[in-house]
């Protein structure tokens, strides 16, 4: 694997957990993509409780 695209992978996780942080602070479902890209399954996400 190029440090190119190990760059663009962390990238890709970042921007993944700047998005879901953000929709959970507005009280908002993060997309599933991005809850993948982080290793989180979106349907043992939407079970968890406030």
């Amino acid at each position: 694997m190029s440090t190119r695209t190990k760059i663009g992978e962390l990238f890709d996780i970042f921007g993944s957990a700047i998005a879901a942080a953000s929709a959970v602070d507005a009280g908002r479902q993060p997309k599933a993509r991005d809850l993948r890209t982080l290793g989180i399954d979106p349907e043992r996400f939407r079970q968890i409780r406030r």
